[in-house]
């Protein structure tokens, strides 16, 4: 699997990257509305507390400004969280069965 994250190389990849990340974009996130306000669906953001790349408190301010989203912070966790044994595991089960969310 990491030959096709980085199928263009890591320095490509990382750059593209920073282009989302830091680039303009034609929507302000923080304007989103809820999806599934008949609750037909949900969104779920996950985050590693101690990822260098994604601030936690980026993700904590929008889970606060974005009630509607669902947030998983996971202790001692980095930004390749999901690579962890067991990681996808969790995340499909919180998914299917709705552990671990709040109501």
């Amino acid at each position: 699997m990491k030959a096709q994250i980085r199928q263009q190389g890591t320095h490509e990849t990382l750059h593209r990257d920073m282009i989302v990340g830091f680039g303009t974009w034609e929507f302000d996130p923080m304007e989103l509305e809820n999806l599934f306000p008949n609750n037909e669906g949900s969104v779920h953001l996950w985050q590693g507390d101690d990822d260098v790349l994604v601030p936690v408190t980026l993700q904590r301010y929008i889970a606060k400004k974005l009630p509607w989203i669902h947030y998983h912070e996971i202790p001692g966790a980095g930004h390749l969280f999901p690579f962890a044994p067991g990681m996808v595991n969790n995340i499909v089960k919180t998914l299917l069965t709705n552990d671990g969310v709040k109501k």
